[in-house]
């Protein structure tokens, strides 16, 4: 069995061979059931627990252009070309739906943000994320389709942006029973390097790179999202360290509190996903940053001094010296039924040093991944994005930049909602 995978305006085509659909995963993935004894039907609870209800809006009063749902006891209150489905996703950030665009009759993805502006924090990442998935045009990365615009510019609350909608994600697959060959494990791992390859092109740096934040569809179609965290390479800015990275994916400089990082956090990050892949369970596990480290240097060794010479911080690197010897485990017995050619490629995404960490671009040329990358058919972003942002910005400042982003999804309704 052969798939073909179609890429950009250029039409390159790239043969797969024998890649089983991830659909059957998919569609019984969190579907709970009970069997009344007194009758041969059986209730699907995931399903009455999942259905859209259409409401009367709050205090009987309906805003002009919009319908109200009510999903997993959440009030959505969205423009009435979309009609909700169900509910597929619940996070800090509040709850994500799929829905249908009557429009185009296209499916998409509604996250609702509950209260955007209750923490400075989240309501920084949303606009990071706005002024990031505006410009960025990329197969693998998520793309973001819309964003609803509110009824009053001065006192909206709640942020609805829309997405295309995807099947599940990498932590989800990893988690399941599913099995994934050695060409699963490649087309994946190829296409989030692809997409990375993009981002950093464009000076981005996506900063919390985990399974989770790795949408797929049951043809193994990859998109990178949730864009909150990311920075630009080259900003002014002062790096947030203690907001980066989940801690099993995070780089060994971030742990170490390194001033100074580059591109090279989301190649570790790339290796600890590809671990997981490989293994079916996360590689460091740590429990607090101190055991991070332990867990790391138990695996790749203890270092050389022309190792840690990146390290800035002089308590960081006597902790890294204090550390018992460790010879370190050659990642073919932590995954001894891996491709051979996975293993070196993971080896050089895990290394101490990201002075000496493969980048993204020499990983898509690694022979692991032959046959895939064609650096013709993968252009670079057209300019450098900048996410330069005052991370003391008042809230009146951050409204004021959000809806500025909202209006580019929105033309001509600029005098509009005053």
């Amino acid at each position: 069995m052969s798939c073909t995978y179609i890429y950009y305006e250029e039409a390159i085509s790239i043969q797969i061979q024998s890649y089983p659909s991830l659909l059957s995963l998919i569609t019984n993935q969190s579907k709970h059931t009970t069997t009344n004894n007194n009758s041969a039907s059986v209730i699907t609870i995931w399903e009455q627990e999942s259905m859209a209800m259409l409401v009367e809006p709050p205090n009987g009063i309906k805003q002009q252009g919009k319908h109200y749902y009510s999903m997993w006891q959440t009030l959505f209150e969205i423009d009435t070309k979309y009609v909700p489905i169900k509910p597929i996703g619940r996070g800090a950030y509040g709850v994500v739906c799929s829905s249908i665009n009557r429009e185009t009759n296209e499916k998409v993805a509604i996250k609702k943000i509950h209260n955007v502006f209750e923490n400075r924090v989240d309501a920084l990442r949303t606009l990071r994320e706005l002024k990031l998935l505006r410009h960025v045009r990329h197969d693998n990365v998520i793309a973001l389709k819309d964003v609803m615009l509110p009824t009053n510019k001065s006192s909206f609350k709640d942020v609805y942006l829309v997405y295309e909608l995807m099947d599940t994600d990498l932590h989800q697959i990893i988690k399941s029973s599913q099995s994934l060959s050695d060409d699963h494990c490649k087309y994946f791992l190829f296409q989030l390097l692809r997409g990375l390859k993009y981002l950093h092109s464009a000076n981005i740096l996506h900063r919390d790179l985990k399974p989770g934040n790795l949408l797929v569809n049951a043809n193994c179609d990859l998109k990178i999202c949730d864009f909150g965290l990311a920075r630009t390479s080259q900003g002014n800015e002062q790096f947030m360290t203690e907001y980066v990275v989940t801690r099993w994916y995070r780089a060994p400089e971030l742990l170490l509190c390194c001033d100074n990082y580059g591109t090279s956090i989301d190649v570790w990050s790339v290796g600890c996903i590809f671990a997981e892949i490989l293994g079916r369970k996360p590689i460091f596990p740590g429990t607090e940053c101190l055991n991070q480290l332990k867990l790391i240097i138990n695996v790749v060794g203890s270092q050389q001094e022309s190792d840690i010479r990146f390290i800035d911080n002089p308590k960081a690197r006597r902790f890294i010296k204090s550390l018992p010897f460790s010879r370190g485990t050659h990642l073919s017995n932590l995954y001894p039924q891996a491709n051979p050619l996975a293993i070196d490629l993971l080896q050089r995404m895990l290394v101490f040093d990201p002075t000496k960490r493969i980048s993204v671009t020499d990983a898509l040329s690694h022979p692991y991944m032959a046959g895939l990358f064609d650096s013709g058919s993968n252009p670079p972003a057209h300019v450098p994005i900048s996410l330069d942002i005052d991370e003391n910005m008042e809230e009146r400042m951050i409204r004021e930049m959000m809806w500025d982003e909202m209006l580019y999804y929105h033309p001509g309704a600029e005098t509009a909602n005053p």
